[in-house]
């Protein structure tokens, strides 16, 4: 008789500091490498499928560990050399041929929905992933922390995992002339000796610049983040910025005191200049409040829009919601093509700016409210106003619950869904596919170097 007794399975054990092989298999959602030591699961940044690696451990979990590439032995094909050699965000995928960028962003949506399988999902019909000509300088928005080391005012972005500033002299996926300005600000700062933010001692006045460009206009709106309401030698600072970069002509100053974790303080102001800045997409003009939110890529802003309206498949009796409506942005993109347009928005800033866009635009068949969606619509429901087509356009965090029960009980019979996020787009079609035909899904490339992806899905009633 055989006594031997079955073995239990040692788990792996890894230790930061160790170097292990790898064969990347995949990537995953935030563009890091996958690949697997003894069954662990394990993540490196860097790394490509199909790529022999020799990876050094850098942190262990329970259920994965990260690592960092020390060497490849094997070289992916897709392998280029990047422009930016930043350990910072924004660029995970420099180093990914960008053909190969888009057959990524496709995956990611296929990988979303395999994982929640909202109801058909197995045949869901996802688009290529349309692109760029060019997938560089197209972020017409920096938001940079400003920092001072060995003597200099630096600007840039936090290093990955930490909260120390990497200076960015360049940076290809912005603008040019957002780093123009960027950079040319930082030496004003230098010059006229106005103290910067220092996050360990929470000192200094200085934290962040937001600089955000016209596509259409090359006008520029420049905010400085400052950590007191006193900003010294205001109007030195203020007399170089017009006679250095005429192209600002707009300068405000925002207060947000102390360590915070958002970067925004709640108070605004203007220092010089207009208050806003305007920007074109198509025959549309729109205002721009320095915190409304605008898609940082208008190139591809405006071929989201197109392929919004031909998703929808508008008519001219149709009348349409706008949820999330933001500076009514898609609901003026569109309101030639309906009825009308209601629109509806959380934040008051963003609807004053919709109103003042609608006006701007000549659009009479637009309005705004500024409320909760789940109180909104069934307030115009009631009052006899049922949707004909709607377009949702939700942060990172899907649509709320609230809300996608109040869209399912007025049921638009067209319904388009622009999702920035394809894990919550993914569960919030869990919902909506018992009531709606899922046609099609197609993923826009917004942001080329980095792993996030815009997706359009096309959605009729069953």
């Amino acid at each position: 008789m055989n006594n031997f007794k079955k073995q239990r399975v040692k788990p792996v054990q890894l230790v930061p500091g160790q170097k292990i092989p790898l064969t990347i298999k995949r990537l995953g959602i935030n563009g890091e490498g996958i690949g697997y030591f003894k069954h662990k699961i394990v993540f490196v940044p860097g790394a490509l499928p199909d790529e022999v690696v020799v990876a050094k451990v850098t942190k262990v979990l329970p259920k994965y560990a990260t690592a960092e590439v020390h060497h490849i032995r094997k070289v992916s094909p897709d392998r280029v050399t990047p422009r930016d050699l930043y350990d910072v965000g924004g660029i995970e995928l420099e180093h990914l041929s960008y053909q190969q960028q888009l057959v990524f962003k496709s995956d990611l949506v296929k990988q979303a929905l395999e994982k929640f399988r909202p109801h058909g999902f197995q045949h869901y019909q996802i688009l290529p992933t349309i692109g760029m000509t060019d997938p560089y300088a197209y972020r017409d928005k920096a938001q940079f922390q400003i920092r001072e080391q060995n003597g200099k005012v630096i600007a840039g972005l936090y290093r990955r995992g930490t909260h120390e500033v990497v200076d960015l002299p360049t940076f290809s996926t912005q603008r040019p002339l957002t780093m123009k300005v960027i950079r040319q600000v930082c030496q004003l700062i230098e010059q006229l000796h106005i103290p910067v933010y220092n996050e360990k001692q929470n000192s200094g006045i200085i934290k962040t610049l937001v600089v955000r460009e016209s596509f259409s206009t090359q006008q520029v709106q420049l905010t400085i983040i400052t950590n007191s309401a006193k900003l010294i030698h205001q109007a030195a600072l203020i007399r170089a910025i017009q006679q250095n970069l005429p192209e600002v002509v707009s300068i405000l100053q925002n207060i947000n005191p102390g360590r915070q974790s958002l970067v925004w303080g709640q108070q605004t102001k203007l220092l010089a200049g207009q208050e806003k800045i305007s920007e074109q997409l198509g025959t549309k003009k729109y205002n721009l409040s320095a915190r409304a939110f605008f898609q940082l890529n208008p190139e591809q802003t405006f071929k989201l829009y197109q392929k919004v309206s031909t998703a929808l498949a508008l008519q001219k009796d149709d009348e349409l919601l706008d949820a999330y409506c933001g500076v009514g942005t898609i609901g003026i993109f569109l309101a030639e093509q309906v009825a009308s347009v209601r629109g509806m928005d959380t934040v008051p800033a963003a609807i004053a700016d919709a109103k003042e866009n609608a006006a701007i635009n000549g659009c009479q068949n637009v309005s705004y409210v500024c409320g909760p969606a789940e109180t909104v619509l069934p307030t115009w429901l009631k009052a006899g106003f049922h949707p004909t087509a709607a377009v949702v356009d939700p942060p990172r965090t899907g649509l709320e619950q609230q809300l996608l029960s109040a869209l399912l009980q007025a049921r638009p019979p067209k319904l388009v869904y622009v999702s920035c996020n394809p894990s919550t787009l993914a569960r919030d079609l869990l919902k909506l596919a018992k009531y709606y035909q899922v046609n099609y899904l197609l993923p826009i490339d917004m942001f080329p170097q980095t792993p996030r992806v815009e997706v359009v899905v096309k959605l009729t009633l069953k």
